[in-house]
Parts: C-alpha cells; structure tokens; sequence
C-alpha cells in the first residue's frame, strides 16, 4: 500500500497528463468523483467495471457541458443579433439625424438670408412710395396754383376782349363817352403806346359835335381808334385761346403725372404687403426650422448616448461570454482527457484492481455525502493518485479505514 505505483498505476504518465487539467475542471470533476464512489457499489452488483460507470459519468458530464456551451452559444447569438440590429438602427438613425441637421441649418441659413433681403427691399418699397407720394402732393400743390393763375388770366382777358368789343360798338354809335374811355383805360392787359392813343382820343373827342362838319372830322379822328381796339380785342382773344390750350394741356399732363404716381404708389404698396407677408412666413419657417432642429439635435444626442452605453454593455457581456466560451471549452477539454487517460491500459488495470475494495467503504460514503466534514475529503481519493499519496493514506484524509 506504500508504493504509489501500484495504488495509481503508471504516476508519471498520469501526473503529467491531468496536472495541467485539474484545476480547470474545478468542482464539476470533485463532484463526478464523489459521484463515481458512490457508484462503485452498485456498479460491482450489476457486473459493471467501476471504470466503466466513471466513464460513463464523465460522459455525462461532457454531453452536459457541451449542450449548455452550446445553449449559451444560442442565447448569445440572439442576444448579439439583437446588439448589431438595435446598433445599426440607432446608427441609421443618428446618420439620418444628422443628414436632418444639416438640410435644418441650410434651410435656416437660407432663411435668414431671405428675411434680410425682403428687409432691405421694403424699406426701399417704402422710400419709393414716400417718394411718389411727395412727387404727388408737390404736383397737386402746382397743378392747383397754375388753374388758379390760368382762371385770374381768363378772367382778365375775357373782360379784355368783352371791354374793347364793348368800347367798339360805342365809337361806331357816336355814344363813346368819357366814362366809357375812362373803363377802357382800365383794362390791365392793353399795351402801353395804345393807352397813350386811347388817352389822346378821350382829350380831343370832347370838343366834336355832331353838326356836319365836326361828324366828319369825328369819324376820321375814331377810324383810327378803332383799328387799335379791334387789334386789341383780336390780341386778348388769341391770348385767351391760347391760355385755354394752355390749361388743357397742363391739365391732361397733371392727370397723366398724377395717373402714373398713383399707380407707383399701388403698385409699391402692393409689392411691400407681399413682401412682408413674404418676410412673416419666412419668419414662421425660421422659427419652425429652429424648433425642429432642437428636436433633431436632441433625438440624435439621445440616440448617440443611447448607442455608446449599448456599445459599452454589449462588449462587456461579449467579453464575458468569450471568457465563459473558454472556461467551458476548457472544461471540455480536460474532461475529454481525463476520460482518455481513465480509458487507457494503464489506468485501466489499476482501477480494476483497487476500486472494487472500496465497496466495503460504500456506506461510508454515503455518510460523507450527508455530514458536515470538508467536500475536499473526497476529491483526496483523486488527488492522492495525482501526488503520489499511498491508498491508505488516502482514505485516512478521507476519513474512512483502509
């Protein structure tokens, strides 16, 4: 029982295979080994090698490591299928928040330009129709003071013309008298060198009588008197024809000014109401503008914070699934080997050879199974073939007698 060759069979191929193994398998190799003792009674009643019922227990084992590596494979292939939809999302997202963004900020570049011109163009609008308006007034003020001119001119020729024509017929009648030619001297328009003649008629007619001889001197004294008023009375009436003409023209061309001002002034207030309702709705679009680009800045900040905190998680638990990926592969792995060196000639024969006397120790173990002592007690009956530990030292850490 001293030799550790005969209660382990070959120690050095087995140290040298399990050595690096055995802590990876952990506690789910303690455990088939507890698990395995207990067996070993029931495995020599039903004829079976306790070789037999630890390998198929660590078959166990491995099928269940491999189906829960698998399970986690599964569950970690959604949960990461759903990490790289939400992600693209919220990156499809983000992106098209930004393409949002940009076309909001042109939108309230343009705005803002639109606005400023439409300013600039109605205050020109308005100085325009300051501008006609004034023309307008100023026209009106004129138009008003050359009618009134052109009524006092009409006035005085008329009386002009009414008067020589009135002075005429008179002379003709041999009825001129001083009072007459005293109204005729009156008249404003007459030219000077024909009011000098018209005086000296008045001095001299006087002394006429109407006997023969003085009618006749009468008549060659007025015939020259009258030539001058019927140029007179020709003159003023030209010269009232021609302020007439004059009049109307100024007229027609006040209407044609004031027609023409006038539709500049409508025409410019038309242009400024649509301009500045053109300014008050982009004015609106502006402030809309803003408002949405407010909203989209902070749905894309959301979603930004939102995708990084996504990042962050679905890396960690990535990485933690790769390091339970290994622990498990791990754990495959040094079950597969163990099963390998169990399986083998070697450690075959041994087990043959010492496991059925541990039978006698079967009640022994179910105890340990339900007292308090240290779980480490049982995994020793492994451990003592790993360092080389006699079997009846074994069994005394674990608490049973050899």
């Amino acid at each position: 029982e001293s030799d550790p060759v005969d209660e382990c069979g070959s120690r050095k191929s087995l140290d040298t295979q399990l050595a690096p193994q055995w802590p990876v398998v952990g506690e789910s190799f303690a455990y088939s080994m507890r698990v395995g003792a207990f067996l070993i009674g029931s495995a020599v009643a039903a004829e079976v090698t306790p070789v037999q019922k630890v390998i198929q227990l660590m078959n166990g084992m491995l099928e269940k490591g491999k189906k829960e590596k698998h399970e986690e494979q599964v569950q970690f292939a959604a949960y990461k299928t759903w990490c790289d939809d939400t992600a693209t999302e919220k990156t499809r997202a983000i992106k098209e928040d930004n393409e949002q963004i940009d076309s909001l900020e042109a939108v309230i570049g343009k705005c803002e330009a639109d606005i400023s011109k439409l300013t600039k163009e109605i205050a020109q609008l308005d100085e325009d129709i300051s501008v006609y308006e004034g023309d307008l007034k100023a026209a009106t003020k004129v138009r008003k003071m050359e009618h009134e001119d052109y009524l006092a001119t009409h006035k005085d020729l008329t009386e002009s013309v009414d008067a020589t024509a009135g002075a005429i017929a008179l002379i003709k009648k041999k009825m001129f008298d001083k009072k007459a030619g005293a109204a005729l001297l009156q008249i404003p328009r007459m030219p000077e060198a024909d009011r000098r003649k018209l005086q000296s008629f008045l001095s001299t007619s006087e002394g006429y009588s109407m006997a023969a001889p003085e009618a006749a001197a009468y008549e060659d004294h007025t015939g020259g008197i009258i030539e001058i008023l019927e140029k007179l009375h020709d003159k003023f009436e030209d010269e009232r024809t021609e302020a007439e003409k004059e009049e109307s023209n100024s007229k027609h061309a006040f209407e044609m000014l004031s027609q023409d001002l006038t539709n500049s002034i409508s025409t410019s207030k038309d242009d400024r109401s649509d301009k500045a309702q053109q300014k008050a709705k982009t004015a609106q679009r502006e402030a809309d503008a803003k408002g949405d680009l407010q909203d989209t800045v902070t749905s894309r900040d959301d979603d930004q914070a939102y995708l990084d905190d996504l990042s962050a998680t679905c890396k960690s638990k990535s990485d933690d699934f790769e390091a339970r990926q290994t622990l498990r592969a791990q754990e495959i792995e040094a079950i597969e080997k163990a099963i390998e060196i169990i399986s083998s000639g070697a450690v075959s024969g041994a087990a043959d050879k010492h496991l059925p006397s541990l039978v006698q120790q079967g009640s022994a173990l179910m105890q340990l199974r339900s007292n308090s002592r240290s779980p480490n007690q049982i995994p020793a009956l492994a451990l003592g073939c790993r360092h080389h530990v006699p079997r009846t030292q074994v069994l005394a850490r674990a608490g049973l007698q050899a």
